[in-house]
């Protein structure tokens, strides 16, 4: 169970943000909308939410689960592949603070972004991507172990990040989408196939017994439904026009 929420508010240059999705320019009021209702929905599952000022320097920084992983045990503080991305992490030890005694970094020539890990329990899948190498994740690695954790490392060859195509719903369940499907890393789990029109909505998120997904993709609602979960639907349009998901916008601990 989920106690806690760190966000950070898109800032007014979030539209120049890094993307790849071909769907234009987010419209920022928009977007300012949608964070307040995904802020609000967290609440409401029980997080204490603390909201971070944006920061214009930064256009993808509402991103803000990219630069940490917040474990039971330690705090990370990663080193985002994307150039642009990497002075974000400024800043964040002093917030981290607040909540843990252990604070870990990567470091040189190490990057990874946290869009490419995805936790099953002690256990975690660390995605080898464009914004995580394989530094990076071995010196992720070795700080799980520190704890008592463990992780192992899945090569991605066509999407962003690991958790845009798969995502961990507990009881042994994931969504799966693209290369995922076959990957026999995750044989082990009941895999909900998600089809590819919907593919954006593989990026759901498990919180305190529910699972939110994205507004505009019901045969993936129905999935998740039919598995047992109630469902929330949240409307992050805007969010994926730069290649951002529901799991990006917070870091959960």
């Amino acid at each position: 169970m989920f106690r806690n929420a760190i966000v950070r508010t898109p800032a007014p240059t979030f539209t120049d943000g890094l993307t790849t999705a071909g769907l234009g320019k987010p419209d920022y009021k928009r977007a300012l909308e949608q964070h307040a209702v995904y802020r609000e929905t967290l609440k409401q599952l029980g997080l204490d939410v603390e909201i971070l000022p944006h920061n214009d320097k930064y256009p993808d920084s509402t991103f803000i689960e990219d630069v940490a992983l917040c474990t039971p045990y330690c705090a990370v503080i990663t080193r985002p592949g994307a150039v642009s991305r990497r002075g974000e992490i400024g800043g964040m030890r002093s917030v981290l603070a607040e909540y843990y005694d252990r604070i870990e970094i990567i470091r040189l020539p190490g990057t990874v972004e946290a869009g490419d890990i995805m936790r099953v329990g002690n256990h975690y899948y660390i995605g080898i991507s464009k914004r995580t190498n394989n530094e990076g994740a071995n010196q992720m690695i070795r700080i799980l172990e520190r704890y008592g954790m463990t992780g192992s490392k899945v090569v991605l060859e066509q999407m962003l990040h690991l958790k845009s195509g798969i995502s961990y719903l507990e009881n042994n369940n994931i969504l799966v989408c693209g290369e995922f499907i076959g990957k026999n890393e995750f044989d082990k789990f009941n895999k909900i196939i998600i089809d590819d029109d919907e593919k954006y909505a593989a990026n759901s998120l498990w919180i305190n017994g529910k699972v939110l997904v994205p507004e505009g993709y019901p045969k993936t609602r129905t999935k998740v439904e039919n598995e047992g979960y109630k469902t929330i639907i949240l409307d992050v349009s805007e969010f994926c026009k730069v290649d951002g998901g529901l799991s990006c916008l917070s870091l959960r601990f």
